[in-house]
C-alpha cells in the first residue's frame, strides 16, 4: 500500500486535513502554488480571521442553502466548539461577538495560520511551497501528482484547492479542473457573497451609510424569488453589507431588490401619513429624521420624489407623500451585475456534492480521492461558516483517510 498522501492546496482546510491525517507511518504532502501557504486565510475577515460562528452547532445547516444537509455529518463530527478547543489547546483563545462572530482574540489571522503551520511541522507534515501542481492522474491504484518541480506518486489525493474568489492568494479554480480530470463531476461556479452593482444608482455620494436589519426581496421577471432580512451598506457603486452579501448567492443580473428602509414594511405607509399628518407647520425632513433615518438619506429620498428641501408636512402633496412612502417601503434596485471573484468572498459552484460520500469527503467513483472545503459546491452565509466548513470538512476527511490507513 503506498502510504503518501498528497493534498492540493496549502489553505486552512488542506492544512487542517493534512495535520489531522499525519503519524503512523503515513507520509504527508501539502503542495501550495504560492511561495507561502495560507494567503487568503490571511486576508480573512479583513485580517482579522473570523474563524467560526457561536451557537449551537445544529443550527449552522441552515447557513448554506440548500447544501446544509450535505455539510451536517461534518459539522456534527467537527464542531465549532471542537475549533474553538483545538486553537486554545495551542494558547490561542478564541472570542465570540455579541453577533456571534468568532475571532482570536489577538484579531490576527496570521496567530490562526501559525498555529496550523506549527502543528503541521510538529506532526511531521511536508509542506512544498512555490511548487504548483499541474495535472494529475489515476494509474491502476496510484494517483501521479505532477508539478512545477516533481512528480509524486500517492495512495491518497486530497484536492483542498479553495474556490476562485480573490485569485490573488492562489485561489483559480485549478481542483475544478483536476477533479474533472479525474472523472468527477463538478457545478458550474460563480462568484458568491459579492457586493451588489446597480443600474441607474442614487445613492453613489452617500457611501458608507448603512442600514440594520432590513427586509429586502428579490425579483426576476417580475416574480418574488427571495426574501431576505439583513444589515445593508452604501456604497459608490452600490449595495453590500452581511445581508447583501448572504443575498447574493441568489441574486443574478437584471433582478430588482425591493428594500424596505423601514421596518414592518407593510405599515411603513401609515407611518409616514401618520407622521405627516401630525406634522403641520414642520419640514417633511425633519418627520423622517423622527423615523431614525441618517439624515443625508433622507434629503436623498426627498429629492428622488420631487420635494422641496424646505416643505412642511401641511403643504406635502399626496402624490408626494405616496412617492415617499414607497421608496421607504420597497425602494427598487435593478441588479446591472454582481461583484467579481476578485471581490466575492466564496465561490458558489464546484465539485458536485453528488459524487462525494458526505460522511467521509471521499469520491463515490475514484477510490481513495478526497475533496474538502471551498472546492466542493457549498458556500454558506457570512460570518465564519464558511471557515467552518472547510475545517470540518478537512477533520472528517482526515478522520477517514487514517481509518484507511492504519500501521501495519
Amino acid at each position: 500500500m503506498n502510504d503518501v498522501i498528497v493534498i492540493i492546496g496549502g489553505g486552512p482546510a488542506g492544512l487542517f486535513c493534512g495535520l489531522q491525517a499525519a503519524g503512523d507511518g503515513r507520509d504527508v504532502i501539502v503542495f501550495e502554488k504560492k511561495p507561502a501557504p495560507g494567503r487568503k486565510l490571511l486576508v480573512a475577515g479583513s485580517g482579522q480571521c473570523n474563524i467560526t460562528h457561536d451557537g449551537e452547532i445544529a443550527d449552522f445547516s441552515s447557513h448554506y442553502g440548500d447544501h446544509g444537509a450535505f455539510l451536517r455529518p461534518a459539522l456534527m463530527n467537527f464542531t465549532n466548539r471542537d475549533l474553538v478547543a483545538f486553537f486554545a489547546d495551542r494558547g490561542l483563545r478564541m472570542k465570540a461577538e455579541p453577533e456571534g462572530k468568532v475571532f482570536p482574540e489577538t484579531r490576527k489571522s496570521a496567530a490562526v495560520l501559525a498555529v496550523l503551520l506549527a502543528e503541521c511541522a510538529a506532526r511531521g507534515v511536508e509542506i512544498r511551497c512555490d511548487d504548483p501542481v499541474r495535472d494529475v492522474e489515476r494509474d491502476n491504484d496510484v494517483f501521479i501528482v505532477r508539478t512545477a518541480k516533481a512528480t509524486v506518486r500517492a495512495g491518497v489525493l486530497v484536492l483542498a484547492t479553495g474556490g476562485a474568489s480573490y485569485p490573488a492568494t492562489g485561489s483559480t479554480g485549478d481542483g475544478y479542473a483536476f477533479a474533472r480530470s479525474l472523472g468527477q463531476p463538478t457545478t458550474e461556479v460563480a462568484p458568491a457573497l459579492a457586493p451588489v452593482y446597480v443600474e441607474d444608482y442614487p445613492f453613489a455620494d452617500l457611501a458608507g451609510i448603512s442600514f440594520q436589519n432590513l427586509t429586502f426581496t428579490v425579483y426576476r421577471d417580475g416574480k418574488l424569488v427571495g426574501r431576505h432580512t439583513g444589515d445593508l451598506l452604501l456604497t459608490h457603486t452600490g449595495l453590500s453589507g452581511p445581508g447583501i452579501l448572504d443575498a447574493s448567492r441568489s441574486i443574478r443580473p437584471g433582478d430588482v431588490l425591493r428594500v424596505a428602509f423601514l421596518p414592518e414594511a407593510e405599515a411603513v405607509r401609515k407611518r409616514l401619513t401618520d407622521a405627516v399628518a401630525a406634522g403641520g407647520a414642520r419640514q417633511v425632513k425633519t418627520v423622517l429624521g423622527d423615523l431614525d433615518l441618517p439624515e443625508r438619506f433622507a434629503r436623498r429620498l426627498l429629492d428622488l420624489a420631487g420635494v422641496p428641501a424646505g416643505e412642511t408636512c401641511a403643504r406635502l402633496t399626496k402624490k408626494a407623500r405616496n412617492a415617499l412612502a414607497a421608496s421607504l417601503a420597497e425602494f427598487p434596485f435593478r441588479v446591472e451585475r454582481l461583484g467579481g471573484f476578485n471581490e466575492a468572498m466564496v465561490t458558489r459552484g464546484g465539485v458536485a456534492l453528488e459524487g462525494i460520500d458526505k460522511k467521509t469527503m471521499a469520491s463515490k467513483t475514484v477510490e481513495n480521492l478526497y475533496c474538502i472545503g471551498e472546492v466542493l459546491d457549498i458556500d454558506g452565509d457570512t460570518g465564519g461558516y464558511n471557515l467552518q466548513a472547510a475545517f470540518s470538512t478537512a477533520a472528517l476527511a482526515a478522520r477517514h483517510i487514517a481509518g484507511l490507513h492504519e500501521p501495519r
